[in-house]
């Protein structure tokens, strides 16, 4: 089933395997992926003498296999063939079970999952060709392999499309924590964890004193911005630390890259490993999966605080912490959020096969939304905010010649309307005539730019009406030995070429101003 080379991949994972692991398979040997499912996982088996198969057969609708370590469940069963984009998160979860995937959460991590409150029985819900699905299904494994009292099911929705409808699922991935909705879209392990704790609470942690971290730089964020500001402050002997949602930051969403000079064609995926692999040839210390709670920038030592009682502090922070998806902020949208509101065509598009969809924005990023839903949805209408679109004229000429694609600008969008279960449709204001008008449809992509991830720092830093963190020319923001760099900043045009030469260029500032003494 598998290909030679695939398998020969397969194995040089594995080699290092040294607890037994077996697949323990539970289907109905009538469905019609119950062969496919024992092939691909008797594949995936042939290439360690330390992994087999089980099978039981059972008269109930089922399609699932979990893995067990030493003959002991591991929490973590899939109820889908994981293929595609979830084949890496097989992988891993054999190695982190073994302790040696790349992906496990370090100790201050670690030390939180243990603490959570359980029992707890997470499911999430998955398309295999969605690229945002891994990084939660691989987050939410290694809480359940951590935490003896939680588990931890991957489902395939369009193998369970009656499961997945009667949840009313439109997005995904869409996570389940006891039965009640805990997450939906793109997300990062301390995000889930964040919203774990605060859903089940944690009991008392030992030895929980508090831990402070002492460095000479702090760099807040990791995308392309953050891992410049970082190498170039690592070059120059400083100790320097990254702390961040995740590395590669909002570029690990983008699917196609074809202008960061020098290299043709790239993605956001490899793009965001490429900047880990570099990160990682100096003595940096990461500090993944953990959220900005608050900051004390004043004086000479600054302090930065994250979840979990940790404490990092630093004469110079560099604020590369990036932006996220803007939302409309309009009745409705919260609501429907995951029932017919999405941000991801590529991820969630599948779901309005043949059916009527928004897109609102007319720059590159909603222009390409609508070029992409054409090919999948009945009709595409894309409603712009401003009197003419932003997008390149390429996707302008190209979304106009599409027969199912219209666009109209000067739109204003004022509600979300649903049946309570599922997005019915828009209302839209007419910016030139000042009429509303509702229009029926399945489905809404919010494709209206980012805003800045600036909120920790807004307090003490000076911000544009946007939340844009002000800085000069050196990236100096109003404080003393705080930079801002990258999209959270007002450096014009957000380009991740350019977040990375705002990043160098925020080090050397951080560095030069250390040598003289001024910060």
């Amino acid at each position: 089933m598998l290909e030679a080379t695939i398998l020969d991949q397969v194995r040089s994972i594995f080699q290092p395997l040294e607890a037994r692991y077996t697949f323990h398979i539970t289907c109905n040997p009538e469905h019609e992926q119950a062969g496919e499912m024992i092939d691909f996982l008797n594949d995936i088996a042939s290439c360690s003498d330390k992994l087999s198969c089980q099978v039981t057969e059972t008269d109930e609708p089922k399609l699932e296999f979990t893995l067990l370590k030493e003959g002991k469940e591991t929490g973590i069963k899939f109820r889908a063939v994981p293929g595609g984009h979830e084949f890496s998160s097989l992988l891993l979860a054999v190695l982190n079970a073994d302790g040696k995937g790349k992906n496990l959460p370090d100790e201050g991590i670690g030390r939180r999952i243990k603490a959570l409150q359980g029992p707890i029985h997470l499911q999430t819900y998955v398309s295999l060709a969605c690229t945002n699905c891994p990084d939660i299904v691989q987050a939410l494994n290694a809480v359940a392999l951590l935490h003896p009292h939680i588990t931890h099911d991957t489902i395939d929705g369009a193998v369970f499309q009656e499961e997945a409808d009667a949840l009313k699922i439109q997005a995904v991935p869409s996570v389940y924590a006891n039965g009640k909705q805990l997450h939906v879209g793109r997300g990062s392990l301390g995000e889930l964890l964040k919203k774990l704790e605060d859903t089940f609470g944690s009991l008392p942690q030992e030895n929980a004193a508090p831990v402070l971290r002492e460095f000479d730089v702090l760099v807040l964020g990791g995308g392309p911005a953050g891992a410049s500001a970082a190498v170039y402050s690592a070059r120059k002997g400083l100790r320097v630390a990254i702390i961040a949602e995740r590395i590669g930051g909002q570029v690990k969403e983008t699917v196609g890259i074809e202008n960061l000079i020098s290299v043709p064609r790239t993605t956001g995926s490899q793009l965001a490993d490429a900047l880990r692999t570099h990160i990682e040839h100096y003595p940096i210390e990461i500090f993944e999966d953990r959220k900005i709670e608050r900051a004390e920038l004043q004086g000479k030592e600054k302090k930065v605080f994250s979840g979990g009682g940790e404490t990092f502090t630093a004469p110079a922070v560099i604020i590369a912490t990036g932006a996220s998806w803007r939302k409309l902020n309009v009745e409705g949208e919260a609501e429907y959020l995951g029932r017919g509101v999405a941000f991801c065509p590529h991820c969630d598009g599948p779901f309005y096969q043949g059916k009527h969809v928004a897109v609102i924005g007319g720059g590159n990023s909603g222009i390409e939304a609508a070029i992409d839903l054409a090919g999948i949805c009945r009709k595409v209408t894309v409603f712009e905010f401003a009197d003419t679109l932003k997008a390149d004229q390429v996707l302008q000429e190209k979304a106009g010649s599409l027969p199912n694609v219209e666009i109209f600008t000067s739109s204003q969008t004022t509600r979300v309307t649903g049946d309570g279960e599922k997005v019915t449709g828009i209302r839209i204001k007419d910016r030139i005539t000042n009429e509303e008008r509702d229009y029926p449809l399945d489905g809404i992509f919010v494709q209206i730019g980012l805003a800045a991830n600036s909120a920790p720092f807004r307090d003490a830093l000076e911000t544009t009406p946007t939340g844009e963190i002000k800085t000069d020319a050196f990236c100096r923001t109003t404080l003393p030995g705080v930079y801002a760099a990258g999209d959270v900043s007002d450096v014009p045009y957000k380009q991740i070429v350019i977040a990375m030469g705002e990043g160098a260029k925020a080090a050397l500032s951080a560095f030069d101003d250390r040598i003289r003494g001024i910060a």
